[in-house]
């Protein structure tokens, strides 16, 4: 299986980036993972609504340039479905069933991603209904994959 998480901006703190390290190498026995990033927008506190489309547009244009063919394409969005880390499990096993072998997950800045990427996705996927900051996001999704995999597989972990 290949994942390939888009994401917008960069990781600025160590002990996220040790723990993505970590969690990349635990899911190198399991799947090919890469990571790429976009630069993200600077935006304005006291920016318009129209000002703020224009942003998510910009870097949705910078995602979908890396966007591969034939991806299973999963969105994280607040506002996507929800599924218990078995579920999930669940849902990534039965999409290989369905001929699928790679999965791309995109993850947006502090704005979110641009409506058109996630009416573009196969699955918008929400961890909860709570706000996180992207960056730490990405640890936090890194974790559910791996957990996934190993909820796969039947190996202990998930309890």
């Amino acid at each position: 299986m290949q994942i390939q998480i888009l994401t917008v901006g960069r990781i600025k703190e160590k002990y996220l980036t040790a723990g993505i390290k970590e969690y990349l190498k635990r899911l190198s026995a399991y799947a090919k993972v890469e990571i790429k990033e976009v630069k993200d927008e600077k935006t304005a506190e006291n920016a318009s609504p129209r000002e703020i489309a224009l942003l998510l547009e910009k870097e949705a244009a910078r995602l979908e340039q890396l966007l591969r063919p034939q991806t299973y394409l999963i969105a994280l969005a607040i506002e996507g479905r929800q599924f218990t880390s078995p579920d999930f499990a669940a849902h990534l096993q039965q999409q290989t069933v369905y001929g699928h072998s790679h999965f791309t997950f995109l993850i947006g800045g502090s704005l979110g991603l641009a409506p058109r990427l996630l009416a573009q996705a196969d699955l918008q996927l929400s961890f909860s209904p709570l706000t996180f900051p992207h960056q730490l996001f990405r640890l936090m999704l890194l974790e559910q994959l791996y957990r996934a995999f190993k909820i796969m597989r039947g190996e202990p972990y998930h309890k």
